[in-house]
């Protein structure tokens, strides 16, 4: 007998994971760079280390770009601070087998606690590794969803910036400048290797010259 062929994925509600642990943040203060992913995937979940499935080409644009000198390891997402004044976090905390398995307002809830973290570490800039999750940011911040013609990669306003705080606690901190970089999920197909490339490496190249100022 056949078996039926799998149908799309949808939500899925956190039980379905549950036997899965949630993925350490790499923060500290000061850091040149947050990467902000979406949530950890199975493989990453169970391993521990950040954007670990082979297909996922997180740490091949990390190189590539020139925000590391070389090509790291997933378990070596710990040292990211320590080697190279780097971060990384999600907005989602629990694990799915893909993004399509949360929902938009679980996303757009945990935006206050992504602020948060970014308000507490204050990071010169945070990359936000995927559409989606500026979109969400966006429609929190605003009220309303982003226009196609509002969505750009590559650093956005000022006025964009993240973990801004109010009163006297904002002498000197401006809040996160924020760069949108594309999905390093190697299920996101919508664009070529070389636009992907031109993309990260912008924000590669801004690394690389802030810590060879540092």
């Amino acid at each position: 007998k056949r078996s039926k062929s799998r149908s799309p994925s949808g939500y899925t509600p956190p039980s379905t994971y549950a036997h899965l642990p949630e993925l350490r943040d790499v923060l500290q203060e000061n850091l040149i760079c947050v990467f902000i992913g979406l949530n950890p995937g199975i493989e990453t979940a169970r391993s521990g280390h950040a954007y670990a499935h082979p297909s996922n080409l997180f740490w091949k644009l990390l190189h590539s770009s020139g925000c590391t000198p070389r090509r790291c390891s997933p378990t070596e997402d710990g040292d990211l601070p320590r080697l190279f004044s780097l971060g990384n976090t999600n907005i989602v905390a629990r694990p799915t087998r893909n993004g399509s398995e949360l929902s938009k307002g679980e996303m757009d809830s945990s935006v206050a606690v992504l602020e948060a973290k970014i308000r507490t570490c204050r990071p010169e800039a945070v990359c936000i590794v995927g559409k989606s999750i500026w979109e969400s940011i966006w429609r929190v911040k605003r009220g309303r969803k982003i226009k196609k013609e509002e969505f750009r990669y590559g650093w956005q306003d000022e006025g964009d910036n993240m973990g801004v705080v109010s009163g006297e606690h904002r002498v000197g901190w401006e809040g996160a400048k924020v760069f949108v970089a594309c999905s390093t999920s190697g299920l996101a197909a919508n664009l070529k290797p070389a636009e992907k490339e031109e993309i990260w490496r912008e924000l590669g190249v801004w690394v690389e010259r802030r810590r060879n100022e540092r």
